[in-house]
């Protein structure tokens, strides 16, 4: 599933930006890397009551936290590489990739509408030699305004590099970044995901289909909240497809986090956060299936199993470090500003579309 974020334009992060350059300089909100890693549980696979841990569920968390902001930074990264282009004007141009050889027709305009919006200017990057298709070969659509800094991007990575991307012909997603103050934090984006391709089941159950995800920076503090949506995503009882619902808040320099999940089935049409959060938690979801395959199990095995899924769950810079029994009083303010927070409604991330312009 990662490997959908290792593609396109190099990182050119000592790049400066051609003077004049009307290029956004942002585009994204770094999250602590307690509560973002690429590192998730090596095995997804579970057969017995003793292979799925709480604290399993909530690694895998950090793991889909990770690929929402590894997206955003992508974005970034296209938008150093084209600096060298000297965008400081609407402008039409055309070069030949140096991931997939292939010719891009890269065209900027200005004052277009988009969303029920008018912007300063737009950035369209196509493949030239499949203009001609459904898609219009669009690779890379970036909509945004200056002072302050506000954008949308969306992107489908297969028209960006062909030779690393063939496997997510039909993948694109999508950020909103803001610097506006209009959701209430200094920075703020919204990652969509949707048409990855889902792994076999017997190899990666938990293979992500889309995902939706708010992340906003007030000071020290970066809040985080979505789903994302898991079709063959099984655990005891055989129940398949379940959305990851979550809200989390970090601080960045102390690097600990706060998280509560929910695992409610992807085709649940419910948006209160109370289904979400506490009927639907990691352990009321998985007690509910215990009690389902092993009606007659001793309650002491169910409390060994269940011991690392109580709400919320910590983290440092480590990752996960408990659930339910708070580490000490630096994560007081993060676990208040949860109660603040809400998922999205799981039917809406399961049927998640996105289109260019």
């Amino acid at each position: 599933m990662i490997s959908i974020f290792y593609f396109g334009c190099e990182p050119q992060t000592d790049m400066p930006s051609p003077e004049g350059s009307i290029l956004p300089e942002r585009f994204g909100v770094d999250i602590p890397n307690s509560l973002s890693s690429e590192y998730g549980v090596s095995n997804g696979r579970t057969s017995a009551i003793d292979t799925l841990k709480g604290n399993e569920i909530y690694s895998h968390l950090n793991l889909f936290i990770n690929v929402g902001e590894e997206a955003a930074e992508i974005v970034g990264d296209i938008i150093r590489g084209i600096a060298i282009y000297q965008i400081n004007k609407p402008m039409s141009l055309s070069f030949e990739s140096d991931e997939d050889g292939r010719t891009k027709n890269l065209v900027v305009k200005e004052n277009p509408s988009f969303d029920g919006e008018t912007w300063e200017f737009m950035l369209t990057i196509t493949d030239a030699a499949s203009e001609s298709e459904l898609d219009e070969g669009k690779g890379l659509q970036i909509f945004w305004n200056r002072y302050p800094i506000k954008g949308v991007a969306i992107l489908k990575p297969y028209n960006i590099d062909r030779d690393e991307n063939y496997e997510f012909e039909e993948a694109i997603f999508r950020i909103d970044y803001s610097e506006t103050g209009e959701h209430g934090y200094e920075n703020s984006m919204i990652v969509s995901i949707a048409n990855l391709p889902v792994a076999d089941p017997l190899d990666e159950p938990y293979s992500m289909k889309t995902l939706k995800m708010f992340a906003g920076k007030d000071g020290d503090k970066i809040d985080v909240y979505g789903n994302s949506n898991h079709p063959n995503a099984t655990f005891l009882a055989g129940n398949t497809g379940f959305n990851w619902a979550f809200v989390a808040s970090g601080s960045e320099s102390s690097d600990i986090g706060v998280a509560e999940v929910g695992l409610p089935p992807s085709n649940l049409d419910e948006p209160s956060k109370e289904a979400l959060l506490d009927y639907y938690s990691i352990k009321n979801v998985l007690s509910r299936e215990i009690y389902e395959v092993w009606p007659n199990i001793n309650q002491e095995s169910v409390d060994a199993f269940l011991f690392n899924t109580g709400a919320p769950g910590y983290f440092d810079n480590h990752g996960f470090i408990s659930g339910g029994d708070s580490p000490g009083e630096a994560y007081n303010d993060l676990e208040f500003r949860l109660s603040l927070l809400s998922p999205y409604n799981p039917k809406d991330i399961s049927n998640l579309e996105i289109a260019f312009k």
